[in-house]
């Protein structure tokens, strides 16, 4: 098997989508899969659309990029977008509409949580052809071995990390426990830790920082800790609080975006008003907390696991239909005839003319064919 993923992996600290690509493709390459970044090969089983937008830093190819390649090159491939992105998370206006358009060139799609699934199948006009895979970060650096259990007697060391500073990470929950750190009633039984990037302007005064860590030494910071907690709003999936709680660290939570899908029974829900409150609950319950996360089921090879098997699945139908939409052959025609004249539009008015009127009926074609 072939699979081409649309993006980069960077080295050190970087964001959750770095961590998955990371994770799955070295997956894939220990079960015989040949994995790629780019669309050079011309026999691509798979090719993994993971950000159509051209300003991003880690992106390959996109899904103009990927329409080129399945018209004029290989029509065989299965074409599959992973959805971790949508405008509720950092208030923005343009990504949810974009990223439908960039859908039309998919066969099927990945979402990461069944949260931003709702809000994409609310937007669209057309049925999706899609499932959820729940992200897992890597168990063999992101476990609970050697993690001490809080002795009561110390004060509790609360912890979060962060790569993006977006202040919808939680940065209002995050002052409160910098405050809380110095009033009588918490300042001899908390400590609070945070890893990572913070928004401009914006600094503790009272809590611990640590500059971004990734790997093994990040690993090792969070497991110096007893509490994890996360105040991250509309977060499709997010890894850090994966991260925490394979590190076998009880997790506090907001009840907002796909975190409660992951969190939902190994930690405490709360909110800014009544984390005083819960935070009390949770030491009061510790031991309780700190067991039920060592049943935590997701992890990076449950995650990979999942699309590997999803990716034999839809190369066995494929084969079996020789198609998993309907790409229709006029359309391909069209397009190949439109990409060749474009090049000698530049200096003739009538193939211009010619070349216009075939992309109008391309895009006639498209929006009539496509899924």
């Amino acid at each position: 098997m072939k699979v081409a993923i649309g993006s980069l992996i960077k080295k050190g600290p970087w964001g959750g989508g770095n961590l998955f690509i990371s994770n799955l493709s070295e997956y894939l390459e220990s079960n015989n899969v040949n994995v790629y970044f780019d669309l050079k090969r011309k026999d691509l089983d798979i090719v993994l659309l993971i950000d159509p937008r051209k300003d991003s830093l880690n992106s390959t190819f996109n899904h103009k990029d990927i329409r080129k390649y399945v018209n004029l090159v290989n029509d065989e491939a299965v074409v599959i977008h992973r959805i971790n992105e949508c405008d509720e998370r950092k208030d923005t206006n343009h990504i949810n509409q974009f990223y439908l358009e960039a859908n039309q060139v998919a066969n099927y799609t990945i979402f990461v949580s069944e949260w931003i699934k709702s809000i994409y199948e609310s937007l669209s006009t057309e049925k999706i052809e899609s499932s959820v895979i729940m992200t897992g970060a890597n168990q063999n650096i992101f476990n609970s071995r050697n993690l001490p259990k809080w002795d009561k007697n110390s004060k509790l060391k609360i912890v979060t990390h962060h790569w993006g500073n977006n202040w919808n990470k939680g940065f209002n929950v995050y002052k409160k426990l910098d405050e809380m750190l110095v009033t009588d009633e918490w300042k001899n039984l908390i400590d609070f830790t945070y890893i990572g990037n913070l928004p401009n302007n914006f600094s503790f005064k009272n809590a611990n920082y640590i500059a971004p860590l990734s790997g093994q030494s990040l690993a090792d910071e969070l497991k110096k800790h007893n509490l994890y907690i996360t105040a991250s709003l509309n977060e499709p999936s997010g890894n850090h609080h994966i991260e925490g709680s394979q590190c076998g660290l009880p997790l506090m939570y907001i009840n907002s975006g796909g975190i409660p899908e992951f969190a939902n029974g190994f930690g405490v829900e709360y909110e800014l008003e009544n984390i005083e409150k819960v935070l009390n609950t949770v030491i009061a319950n510790y031991d309780i907390y700190f067991e039920q996360m060592k049943s935590y089921p997701f992890n990076s090879i449950k995650m990979s696991e999942d699309y590997l098997t999803l990716f034999k699945k839809l190369l066995n139908e494929n084969k079996k239909e020789n198609k998993l939409i309907n790409r229709n052959k006029i359309k391909k025609i069209i397009f190949v005839l439109s990409y060749n004249i474009k090049i000698f539009a530049k200096t003739n008015n009538f193939a211009f003319f010619f070349y216009k009127k075939l992309i109008h009926i391309y895009n006639v074609l498209n929006e009539k064919y496509a899924k």
